[in-house]
């Protein structure tokens, strides 16, 4: 299963924010273990880095986001992709970029504390608890 994650939820993750952080950390531990595939968008990177050295310095701002590349695949933005978010129905440019570079990427379920940014997809948006529970059988693996 490849499952996408938004930025927010990449930032749950990486800055350890409660009462999100046990969730997601379950689906990336889903992740290391190859029972799932995490794909994020390099919009994603970008913007969690500038985040995290709010409240952190530089180094270990990168050094979490090394380790966490390794957990994941990173989405290819191309040209069409960029084309497809310009002429979309999403409000927001960054919100449509992560759409289809969840769509490009063959995800199946988008993974965002913000569905209603996500009023147009054709894929599943759920949060990481309903996640969690909706497929509570690849706990157990």
């Amino acid at each position: 299963m490849r499952v996408f994650l938004d930025t927010n939820v990449m930032l749950d993750l990486l800055g350890e924010r409660q009462p999100f952080y046990d969730d997601i950390a379950k689906i990336a531990t889903l992740s290391e273990k190859g029972i799932l595939t995490i794909v994020v968008s390099p919009i994603s990177f970008a913007t969690v880095n500038y985040f995290i050295t709010k409240f952190e310095n530089r180094k270990s701002a990168r050094e979490k986001l090394r380790k966490f590349k390794i957990l994941c695949q990173v989405a290819t933005i191309h040209e069409q992709t960029v084309e497809k978010g310009l002429n979309s129905e999403f409000k927001d440019f960054e919100d449509a970029l992560q759409y289809f570079s969840a769509t490009e990427s063959n995800c199946e379920i988008i993974i965002s504390r913000n569905a209603k940014d996500f009023k147009s997809s054709s894929l599943p948006v759920m949060t990481s608890k309903e996640f969690l529970k909706a497929f509570s059988s690849l706990l157990h693996k």
